[in-house]
């Protein structure tokens, strides 16, 4: 069974009617333990806490009452200081959760305990959702075409892909993801791949090869003699090549360097770099590549429309595949998750810490734009009931203090 929270309007309502009814029941008290204490002397007690109780809660609702509005209507001066200071607290509490609660230290100390990339994969993982998700994407889809094929969007498209182009560095780009490669040294199997394809190209053209060396020798020359040079040329080049592979081998030492120095004059040479760019430049303004380009994105949004309108989707079938397989490598890989969370934790605190004068901002405008009597409903909402058990505390509190005046006074 699904309970409902009490909304705190009516938890105020509650809590003040106990307060003012215990005020009732002090004042009934007081009046008929007043009238029995000539029968009855000890009830001279009890008068003694009832008045005192009464004292303590009317103190008390007179305190409680003019923080939001002015007792019985009257204008007591500092009385009504919620709605009279609206814009001051509003300033204070906006400046207090800038300074105390959106500096990038609190954030990333909340944000430590939230495993963010665990909740995904978990959800991802669940059929359901991955479904849900998948079958989003693929419907808007069409939506997305209609917005790419609207002249005054593809016009505004192309100029802005222009503009950033050309404030993109691509030499030192490429270095950082070359760089990347040979940290994790998968240079090496490009290096191997390289060699594998000399060998394969190596054995597949023995012939071609045989008949090349025929080709090019004197006539006079005997075939054996072009034979034994063949078998010497290739032989030492599966030699060279089988070198090559080895861990350990010069020839992996000085590719290597080589990608190294490549890099480095990616990252500092002007020569690359204008090299590169002017590539670029000429490949997308050259008209082949316009045509090419139009030809294959028509072909791609008939086949993506075509696609997306089925009910057995494959986009949306492998897009569900694809998220559903993601879920459930990132539940599996313990370090990606720590380091997606690490991502996005620092990513969220400076976002919100840079942002945070923007957000006090955002609080101070909003409170001043409410009028006094909403800003004081608002707050005594939220914070009336408690306030509502210190007229209680009082009364019970006062009561006490009077029980032992009395008592002090007999003693005298």
């Amino acid at each position: 069974m699904r309970l409902s929270a009490t909304p705190p309007s009516a938890q105020l309502t509650r809590m003040r009617r106990i307060a003012t009814g215990l005020l009732i029941l002090m004042a009934l008290t007081f009046v008929a333990a007043r009238l029995l204490q000539p029968r009855y002397p000890w009830l001279s007690f009890v008068v003694a806490f009832s008045e005192a109780a009464m004292v303590g809660a009317l103190a008390d609702w007179f305190a409680v009452t003019a923080l939001f509005r002015h007792p019985l209507g009257l204008p007591i001066p500092h009385t009504a200081i919620v709605p009279n200071n609206k814009d001051r607290i509003g300033s204070s509490v906006a400046d207090f959760l800038e300074h105390n609660f959106m500096t990038r230290e609190v954030l990333t100390e909340e944000l430590r305990h939230i495993d963010f990339a665990g909740a995904a994969a978990h959800w991802l993982a669940e059929p359901a959702n991955s479904r849900a998700v998948s079958l989003q994407i693929a419907h808007g889809v069409p939506g997305l075409m209609r917005m790419m094929e609207d002249r005054d969007m593809a016009g505004f498209l192309q100029a802005t892909l222009a503009s950033g182009l050309k404030n993109v560095r691509f030499a030192p780009l490429l270095a950082e993801v070359f760089e990347v490669l040979i940290a994790d040294r998968r240079h090496q199997m490009l290096f191997d791949h390289l060699i594998g394809m000399a060998a394969d190209a190596l054995e597949r053209n023995r012939d071609f090869i045989r008949q090349k060396i025929h080709e090019k020798s004197p006539r006079w020359m005997p075939r054996i003699i072009d034979d034994k040079l063949f078998e010497k040329i290739v032989g030492e080049s599966q030699n060279i090549l089988d070198e090559m592979r080895q861990p350990d081998s010069e020839w992996r030492e000085r590719f290597h360097r080589s990608a190294e120095a490549f890099i480095d004059r990616l990252r500092t040479s002007p020569e690359h770099e204008a090299r590169i760019a002017g590539i670029v430049a000429q490949t997308l303004q050259h008209p082949l590549f316009r045509d090419y380009t139009h030809t294959v994105w028509g072909n791609v949004r008939e086949r993506l429309l075509a696609d997306v309108e089925r009910p057995d989707s494959r986009i949306a079938s492998q897009l569900e595949k694809a998220l559903a397989g993601l879920g459930a490598a990132l539940g599996r890989d313990a370090l990606v998750r720590d380091k997606l969370n690490g991502w996005i934790r620092d990513f969220s605190a400076t976002a919100i810490s840079s942002r945070r004068h923007l957000i006090a901002g955002l609080i101070k405008r909003v409170i001043q734009k409410w009028d006094a009597k909403t800003v004081s409903d608002k707050f005594e909402s939220y914070v009336g009931k408690d306030l509502q058990y210190i007229r209680i505390n009082g009364t019970l509190v006062g009561g006490l203090v009077g029980l032992l005046l009395h008592l002090v006074s007999l003693a005298l």
